[in-house]
């Protein structure tokens, strides 16, 4: 009874680290999609929801976490070499910090909804973007300036404070960068992603 115990745990553990480890290549969109073939569902959700484009939702995730589910900023040093507080209370997939967290389960519901869920992280970003859209009417392509929104706030973003960040700025321009090479790829490969055959495999 205890050996089937210790199998069954090992097995379990396998199970989540696959489900929640990032995708070999970060790269390609075609090569993650075909890896994690429950992200491509839940983009595709996402921007039929929101209207965003799935290469922006993805250049956003890549820059934020890197695709890692748990990933936290780096924590402050206290004197310099003691490990202290972290930067702000972003984490998860999408690096949502825990108030803006908190308005989007608010309007959007939902008990179980992590920020360390690939659906759940994908949705929030589809979510703010669309209300950067609507509200501040950026281009749901532009995903410079929704990223900039993204970063800084509406409110900052209105105020133009990335203006006075230079280091922002270029990580803006990096992020349009990965969605438009996101997005190239995304033509070549949709058809195929979107078949039957290629879901049910």
């Amino acid at each position: 009874m205890i050996k089937f115990y210790s199998i069954f745990l090992l097995i379990l553990s396998l199970l989540i680290s696959c489900a929640t480890s990032p995708p070999s290549t970060t790269q390609d969109i075609c090569k993650i999609f075909k890896e994690k073939k429950s992200w491509y569902r839940a983009a595709k959700k996402t921007e039929k929801r929101w209207k965003i484009p799935i290469s922006v939702s993805m250049a956003f995730i890549k820059q934020e976490s890197s695709f890692v589910a748990d990933a936290k900023p780096p924590r402050t040093r206290l004197l310099g070499f003691i490990p202290w507080k972290r930067k702000s209370s972003a984490k998860g997939y999408a690096q949502a910090i825990d108030g803006t967290w908190d308005l989007y389960i608010k309007e959007r519901g939902g008990w179980f909804t992590e920020r360390n869920d690939f659906e759940d992280a994908v949705d929030f970003v589809g979510w703010y973007n669309s209300k950067s859209h609507k509200e501040l009417g950026i281009e749901t392509t532009n995903a410079r300036a929704l990223y900039l929104a993204y970063h800084e706030g509406r409110g900052g973003y209105k105020r133009g404070n990335y203006r006075t960040k230079p280091w922002l700025l270029l990580v803006a321009d990096k992020v349009q960068r990965q969605s438009d090479r996101y997005n190239a790829q995304y033509q070549g490969c949709k058809k195929k992603l979107g078949s039957r055959f290629f879901l049910f495999f």
